[in-house]
């Protein structure tokens, strides 16, 4: 009896720690990519435009998303992961075409998701039942 016990309970904390770690780290990924997200779309509302620093900042994100998907897709949906991959696809290809209108539509689209994404596999009351 006491065996089954300490099993259960070893395997409800490690439910819980590893809940935590991946909890924190999605918080992590969606706070970052927000903020890089938003720093382009106000480049992209100023009136004077500087395409080279819209270039590198694009690039840092993509960077950072590549590094952080596969982390991600180890616990989140892949369906999700690629809704965030399309929009960030549509917001180069409409900053390329120069359609900025559209590319903070995307942006926000995306930044939509992602918010999405972290209260979805938040760890609450609401999500368990």
């Amino acid at each position: 009896m006491k065996k089954e016990i300490m099993i259960c309970l070893i395997i409800i904390l490690t439910i819980i720690v590893g809940n935590t770690i991946t909890q924190r780290y999605t918080n992590d990924c969606v706070q970052k990519i927000s903020e890089d997200m938003n720093l382009i779309r106000g480049e992209l509302l100023k009136e004077k435009l500087d395409k080279n620093g819209l270039e590198k900042n694009m690039k840092e994100i993509d960077n950072d998303w590549e590094d952080r998907k596969d982390k991600l897709a180890y616990y989140i949906e892949h369906d999700e992961l690629e809704k965030i991959e399309t929009n960030m696809i549509s917001m180069k290809s409409f900053i390329e075409t120069e359609e900025y209108t559209e590319s903070i539509n995307e942006i926000d689209k995306a930044i939509f998701i992602l918010n999405h994404i972290r209260d979805k596999y938040n760890f609450s009351l609401e999500n368990i039942f």
